[in-house]
C-alpha cells in the first residue's frame, strides 16, 4: 500500500517481487478475503483491503508501542525526552521547567521542539515527541488543561495606528501590515486572519516582537511574552473599540499516557507544577491610555 506496487515494496523490504507476490497472497488464502487488485502498474486496495490495512497499522503502532514501553522499562528511565511546546507558552517558563528536570535527571536529553498552531498537533499524531504544550488537543488524545494565556493587540507607540488618536477597527487594521508567526505543520494555515492588506510572515516569535517593537507592523502576542517591551514603552497596546483582548487555552498532551517512561511522567509534573506557581504571580498588562 505504503510502496505503490509489488516491484516498490519488494525493494523497499529487500526482498525479491515474486516473495513478497507469495506472500500477499498466501495472506489472502489464509484470510479468505482479497486485499489488492492491480490497476495498471500498480496494486491497489480493494475495499476489504482498506479495512484489513487499517487494522493492521493500528496493531503495528500498537506493538511498536509496547516494544518501546518494554525497552524504557528494562533502561528504568528514558535516554531521550522529546517535547513539542507551542511557542506561545511563555520562553522563560519552559526554561525553568527544563532546567528543574535537568537537575533531577541530567542523564537525559531533551529535544525540544518549538512549534507553531497545527505543528504542535502533527508531532504528537505522528508521535514524533512524547510531550506536547499545545493550544490544540487532536482527535483520538486527551489533554490536561494547564493554563489561559490573555493575547493583546500591540504596535510600537509611534506606529500610525495609535498616531489615529481613537479607538480603533477591524477595518483601520486591514490597511496596515499584520505580523504573522509561520504554522510548523505541513498543512500551513496562513496570511492575516484580519483580512490585512499586507503582512509579513515570519518563523521565530522573537523575530516578529522585534519587528512590531520596531515600527514594522502590529501583531497579537500574549501579555506575559511582551510584558519587558510593554513596561520599556517599546510596543503600546492598540485601542481597539472590539476585541481588546483574545484568550488562548493550553494543555499537556502525552503522545501515549499508557506507555509514558518515567522521564515523561516526571517531566509532566514539573510543568504543571511550575505554572501554577507562575500564573498566580502574573500582573495585568499596563493600561491602555
Amino acid at each position: 500500500m505504503d510502496a505503490g506496487g509489488y516491484a516498490q515494496a519488494a525493494q523497499a523490504l529487500h526482498k525479491s517481487q515474486s516473495s513478497v507476490t507469495y506472500a500477499v497472497q498466501k495472506l489472502e488464502s489464509l484470510l479468505g478475503v482479497k486485499a489488492f487488485k492491480v490497476v495498471g502498474r500498480k496494486a491497489r486496495l480493494t475495499a476489504g483491503g482498506e479495512v484489513l490495512y487499517r487494522r493492521a497499522k493500528a496493531l503495528l503502532e500498537e506493538a511498536s508501542a509496547l516494544e518501546g514501553a518494554a525497552a524504557s522499562l528494562a533502561s528504568g528511565w528514558e535516554s531521550e525526552l522529546r517535547l513539542a511546546v507551542d511557542i506561545i507558552f511563555p520562553t522563560w517558563l519552559l526554561l525553568q521547567c527544563m532546567a528543574r528536570f535537568g537537575e533531577e535527571q541530567p542523564q537525559i536529553r531533551i529535544e525540544l521542539y518549538e512549534s507553531v498552531i497545527s505543528g504542535t498537533e502533527e508531532a504528537l499524531v505522528q508521535r514524533r515527541v512524547d510531550l506536547a504544550i499545545t493550544p490544540h488537543v487532536p482527535a483520538g488524545f486527551a489533554g490536561d488543561s494547564l493554563m489561559r494565556l490573555r493575547f493583546i493587540p500591540v504596535a510600537h507607540p509611534d506606529h500610525a495606528l495609535h498616531r489615529l488618536g481613537r479607538e480603533l477597527t477591524l477595518q483601520d487594521l486591514r490597511r496596515h501590515r499584520h505580523l504573522i508567526i509561520r504554522d510548523t505543520g505541513s498543512q500551513r494555515r496562513s496570511g492575516s486572519w484580519v483580512g490585512a492588506e499586507q503582512s509579513w510572515t515570519v518563523s521565530q516569535k522573537a523575530t516578529s516582537i522585534h519587528a512590531a517593537g520596531s515600527g514594522s507592523g502590529f501583531a497579537w502576542f500574549p501579555e506575559d511574552t511582551i510584558r519587558g517591551e510593554l513596561e520599556r514603552g517599546e510596543l503600546k497596546p492598540l485601542p481597539m473599540r472590539e476585541g481588546r483582548e483574545r484568550w488562548g487555552e493550553l494543555y499537556l498532551v502525552f503522545a501515549d499516557r499508557d506507555y509514558a517512561g518515567p522521564g515523561a511522567l516526571r517531566m509532566a509534573e514539573i510543568i504543571k507544577a511550575q505554572v501554577a506557581e507562575q500564573c498566580l504571580r502574573l500582573k495585568p498588562p499596563p493600561a491602555v491610555r
